[in-house]
């Protein structure tokens, strides 16, 4: 069974894009290719559990094993060494990524305090957006009980748009609720 959101994105977005842009072929649309989650655990040099717990969260959140990441070099002033595992990401891709998106939208934005939409400053000019949510007991997967620190994470929307008007247009039709000027 397929995703709604690719549903929808297939049979409506498609042609309000095409609409929208004056795209005179279907394959100049721009597309969701894929979207990362990564998390960053500072108190990981302290103590390796936070990294597993992190990882194991990840896992949950995103319905895809995560990995830990590790250092690349040593800096003396945060106690860290070489190859020390200090967090962990995971990339969505296809049906999951749509899966993810349509609860990241539907259910988890809608459960952070204050909400009144997301920042459209996260634009690299390459067309890709990358935010941050400063809790991650915003996804109804995690259960507040268990969790023994609040970490936030970045997720990173990576498209095929050429600029960022055409992402932020993209991500408008998917349903991201950006913050009205």
């Amino acid at each position: 069974m397929r995703p709604r959101l690719r549903e929808k994105f297939e049979s409506e977005l498609v042609a309000n894009l095409k609409e929208k842009h004056g795209y005179k072929n279907v394959m100049q649309i721009p597309r969701l290719t894929k979207i990362c989650l990564n998390q960053g655990v500072g108190a990981g040099v302290a103590d390796k559990k936070l990294v597993d717990v992190a990882v194991e969260e990840m896992s949950t959140i995103a319905g895809q094993k995560a990995v830990a990441t590790f250092s690349r070099k040593a800096i003396s002033n945060f106690k860290l060494r070489e190859e020390m595992p200090i967090g962990c990401r995971v990339t969505l891709r296809g049906d999951k990524m749509y899966e993810f998106l349509d609860r990241f939208i539907s259910v988890s934005l809608p459960r952070v305090r204050d909400f009144r939409g997301i920042s459209d400053k996260g634009f690299d000019g390459r067309g890709n957006y990358s935010m941050g949510v400063t809790e991650q007991i915003i996804f109804p997967e995690i259960d507040i009980d268990k969790v023994s620190r609040i970490n936030g994470m970045d997720i990173t929307f990576v498209t095929t748009a050429k600029t960022d008007v055409e992402c932020l247009s993209l991500l408008k039709e998917l349903g991201l609720p950006f913050v009205k000027n």
